[in-house]
């Protein structure tokens, strides 16, 4: 990649929401860009070059890969922003609704990446940034399953930037708080609901979707992500947005016990 021509990108997860903002942006900084979509879409979008795939699929993942070679013939930065979230208290989810979620969040990282590593090798470079989140640093109550999703790509993501280095190869994390998108309607359910969760469920729901009216645009996110794309020198981690600047810097430096309580009193939780 260079400034006159920054390559050719991927973001998954590109139909709407932070996804299809982050390809704009990409777009408009001069990177040719492909959106997956899970559902058939029009060949293109604003500009944006869309192609069916299903992450959690090795043959649709591969057939994705293949198409992009076979149209721009090489691979210059993979954005995995596909995702899905889950509400719930952590023994409401059945093992199998567990598995579904680490599918999509976490194996679907793995096989998207493992994926174009064969052409970013060959080239010698290359550029990785998984979409995390606070939750990937911060655990929150009732986001059990989805909290260990985002710290399994983070640990992921971690070593495995260690292990690509000498290919020219980095990974980056991009970890917004909470975006103005509709990722509190599209939350799964659990599929085994108990009643003793009710109300602390829906207390949490509706602290989810106040704290979203409050939060950052996709743009943030997405300006974010170009930045982790076109760093001469990549950090780790980006965070995305005021918020997640704040609470990463607290989770850090703030007593663990005073941490915890602050968490509790936001979410109305007993302290």
């Amino acid at each position: 990649m260079n400034k006159t021509d920054p390559g050719v990108a991927i973001v998954t997860g590109a139909s709407s929401g932070i996804g299809h903002v982050t390809a704009k942006v990409l777009q408009n900084a001069g990177f040719r860009v492909f959106g997956t979509t899970r559902r058939a879409a029009s060949k293109k979008s604003d500009g944006i070059t869309m192609l069916t795939c299903d992450v959690t699929d090795d043959a649709s993942v591969a057939k994705l890969v293949d198409e992009v070679l076979a149209e721009a013939g090489h691979i210059d930065l993979l954005v995995n922003n596909a995702g899905m979230g889950l509400l719930g208290g952590a023994e409401e989810s059945s093992t199998a609704q567990a598995q579904a979620l680490f599918d999509v969040n976490v194996f679907g990282v793995i096989q998207m990446i493992n994926a174009v590593l064969p052409t970013m090798r060959r080239q010698r470079s290359g550029r990785i940034i998984n979409l995390s989140s606070v939750q990937g640093f911060i655990p929150a109550p009732y986001f059990a399953l989805y909290s260990s999703t985002k710290h399994a790509v983070e640990g992921y993501s971690e070593s495995l930037d260690h292990e690509l280095r000498p290919f020219g190869i980095r990974v980056a994390l991009v970890e917004p708080a909470y975006t103005r998108t509709s990722f509190e309607d599209n939350l799964a359910k659990p599929d085994r609901l108990r009643d003793i969760y009710d109300t602390a469920r829906a207390s949490m729901n509706a602290a989810v979707r106040k704290a979203m009216e409050k939060g950052d645009t996709p743009e943030v996110v997405a300006n974010t992500v170009l930045a982790a794309a076109t760093d001469p020198t990549p950090k780790r981690r980006y965070a995305a947005g005021k918020m997640a600047r704040q609470v990463s810097f607290l989770r850090r430096f703030v007593p663990a016990s005073a941490f915890d309580k602050s968490l509790r009193k936001q979410l109305g939780l007993p302290v």
